[in-house]
């Protein structure tokens, strides 16, 4: 069975897009590549159990085992030296990638405290989307009693779309909640 998010795609928010920009070819309308998720752990350096902790909820929110990030170059003001691991990271594509995209937008955003919709200036030019979450405890799969402590990331949603126009229909198309 196919995700929900995909098929909507599929069935309504294509067309849409053609319609809306003149594309004659349905293979260059705009469509997400790859979502990317980066937990940065700068506390690791002194405790390295936090990575380990990290890596375990990373992989339970996304259902996919995550990859230790290390340092590429040597930092002495941080106590950072090169190849050390600082962070943790997940790339998501197919149908684990519309899966977590429909519990991000329908369930987690909608748990952020005061959440008045995500901002529209975090386009990078080229019709990539960054989000930063605070707390990743928004999310249902995170059981907030083993937590020792709320940990930040970022989510980057890669598209195939020219401009960040293209990229901003497409995501709201699917039910990205973007503020006024």
């Amino acid at each position: 069975m196919a995700a929900r998010l995909k098929e909507h795609y599929m069935k309504e928010v294509r067309r849409k897009l053609q319609d809306e920009f003149k594309i004659d070819n349905p293979m260059a309308v705009p469509k997400i590549e790859k979502v990317v998720l980066n937990m940065g752990m700068g506390e690791a350096i002194s405790n390295a159990k936090l990575l380990d902790t990290a890596v375990e909820e990373l992989a339970t929110i996304t259902g996919q085992k995550p990859v230790i990030t290390r340092a590429k170059k040597s930092i002495a003001s941080f106590k950072l030296r090169e190849g050390q691991a600082i962070g943790t990271m997940v790339t998501l594509r197919g149908e684990k990638m519309y899966e977590f995209l429909d519990r991000l937008i329908s369930i987690a955003l909608p748990r952020v405290r005061d959440f008045r919709g995500v901002p529209t200036k975090s386009f990078d030019g080229r019709g990539n989307y960054t989000l930063g979450i605070r707390d990743h405890l928004i999310f249902p799969e995170i059981d907030p009693g083993k937590v020792d402590k709320p940990k930040g990331m970022n989510i980057t949603i890669v598209t195939t779309a020219k401009n960040d126009d293209q990229a901003r229909v497409l995501l709201r198309e699917l039910g990205m909640p973007f503020n006024k």
